[in-house]
């Protein structure tokens, strides 16, 4: 396997279209200013002997919170760590609230309930004081994470794999997201539905709710609200809900040796079906399949198929998937509503022009439109083994 790399979130589910361009180059915060007023924070938790010996700020920051890797050293050890930080108001955030102390508790439960590989975590400071937001810290991994830019599809240890190894990877991957799901909730870690309103429905109702946010002002997108509709009309009955990851994808998963070491990136947790997390799988690498397609290159296009990861989620749960083309149209539909917001984001920074057709904010509105007239699989092959 390629060489370890420490651990760099690549967690932003449009990093490799044109909702790139969104992203900041460079963190608003300055590496000095945040070295000190980090020192200050550790020895007021750790002890008046810790110190923070080195820090820095990946260029590739996300879109969502933000990365800091640092090595802090207290009682004769260097601990090499990682802080998840809420994004500045100035930056115009991707979402309109951050909860970064929920996603230390649902990550935290995690950890203390099943074996689902959880950088350790040390402290979660809901005060903005030290930083200017609210952060947590984690443990820093090593190992290898599928890219977003470019994507792995198009190139990468990913490709570059034997069969058996990519099947190892992808058998590893939907295994963790089943262990995941057996997490034990309640409704102090988790939003709970409203009155009358199932787990699904609420999601759905989140997200529209998000979409009135982000549209505020804007030109709407008929192509969402079409997709709203086709909602309302297709939700099927729903399995019983369980912890639902929400950014359900290899790329947010270190691994060493074709298995998940790291689970990473919590924040669109939520109560929900098993079959959210499994569509949002299959979607976000159809995604990276369509656009290395159209780029003219092979990419994997058998690989996390819609029989296989129910397949291998059957035999490590029992769980009969249901409904799950559903639940991957679902999935396009969420991301047209991300990338809709990111374009926003991008005409407010001056990095993009508000188009004639505001559908063509969403890269993959072909997709989308495919997916909810029932068009997009008629000529697929995706029965394969993970090659």
């Amino acid at each position: 396997m390629a060489d370890d790399i420490s651990f760099v979130e690549q967690s932003d589910v449009a990093d490799a279209d044109h909702g790139d361009v969104a992203r900041p180059k460079e963190s608003q915060r300055d590496p000095v200013m945040l070295r000190e007023r980090l020192g200050v924070w550790l020895t007021g938790v750790q002890g008046a002997d810790a110190m923070i010996e080195d820090l820095r700020i990946p260029s590739a920051n996300g879109m969502s919170s933000e990365t800091i890797l640092f090595d802090a050293r207290w009682s004769g050890q260097v601990h090499r760590l990682v802080a998840r930080v809420a994004p500045l108001a100035e930056s115009d955030p991707v979402f309109a609230t951050y909860d970064l102390d929920r996603q230390y508790a649902v990550m935290r439960r995690v950890a203390e309930t099943t074996e689902v590989p959880v950088p350790a975590l040390f402290w979660s400071e809901p005060d903005p004081g030290p930083l200017g937001s609210p952060f947590f810290v984690m443990e820093r991994i090593d190992g290898v994470i599928p890219p977003d830019v470019m994507p792995y599809t198009f190139g990468s240890w990913v490709t570059e794999a034997s069969d058996d190894d990519r099947a190892l990877l992808e058998r590893s991957a939907v295994e963790t997201i089943a262990a995941i799901h057996a997490t034990p909730v309640d409704d102090d870690l988790l939003e709970a539905p409203g009155d009358g309103e199932t787990p699904l429905r609420a999601h759905v109702r989140r997200l529209r709710s998000f979409y009135e946010w982000a549209g505020d002002g804007h030109p709407r997108s008929p192509l969402i609200e079409r997709a709203f509709g086709w909602l309302d009309d297709n939700i099927p009955a729903e399995s019983a809900a369980a912890l639902s990851w929400g950014d359900a994808r290899i790329g947010n998963m270190i691994f060493d040796e074709f298995r998940p070491v790291a689970v990473l990136d919590w924040e669109m947790a939520c109560l929900g079906p098993r079959e959210l997390d499994l569509g949002w799988t299959i979607f976000l690498h159809r995604f990276f399949q369509d656009i290395t397609e159209m780029a003219g290159l092979p990419g994997l296009p058998h690989f996390l198929g819609r029989a296989r990861v129910a397949e291998i989620y059957r035999e490590a749960t029992g769980y009969e998937v249901r409904d799950l083309d559903f639940y991957i149209t679902y999935a396009s539909i969420i991301h047209a509503v991300i990338m809709y917001r990111i374009q926003i984001r991008a005409i407010a920074f001056g990095h993009a022009t508000v188009p004639d057709d505001p559908d063509d904010m969403i890269m993959h509105r072909a997709t989308v439109d495919a997916m909810i007239a029932g068009t997009y699989w008629a000529d697929e092959d995706d029965e394969g083994s993970g090659s």
